[in-house]
């Protein structure tokens, strides 16, 4: 199956989560993922929240960000992943001076 991003229409959610700006996503989804090609302009972030009830992949593809996770904070560089399993919490801040865009996984886990 192939999801062609460029297919699918852009949502703009301001404050995502409690976070700052605009994160901007195209966007599938079926009763087993989310699969999301996100977007954050400079200064922009993803709130930090929790992932009681599935994990979450994020894979950058260019910028650099930083990822509140639990009690941590790491640096996010293209080419690679930060991962929240279930039941942890994180953020994405593009605290640099480019637009920082990411291929997200949301798989729906079964209790």
């Amino acid at each position: 199956m192939i999801i062609d991003f460029n297919e699918l229409p852009v949502n703009v959610a301001a404050n995502f989560k409690g976070g700052e700006k605009e994160y901007r996503s195209r966007r599938f989804e079926d009763e087993r993922n989310k699969i999301m090609l996100g977007e954050l302009e400079p200064g922009a972030s993803i709130g930090y929240h929790s992932h009681d009830e599935n994990s979450e992949t994020i894979y950058l593809l260019t910028g650099k960000g930083t990822v509140l996770y639990d009690d941590s904070e790491e640096t996010l560089l293209p080419g690679q992943a930060h991962y929240c399993p279930r039941g942890h919490s994180h953020s994405l801040i593009n605290n640099g001076d480019t637009t920082l865009v990411f291929l997200a996984v949301v798989p729906e886990h079964k209790a």
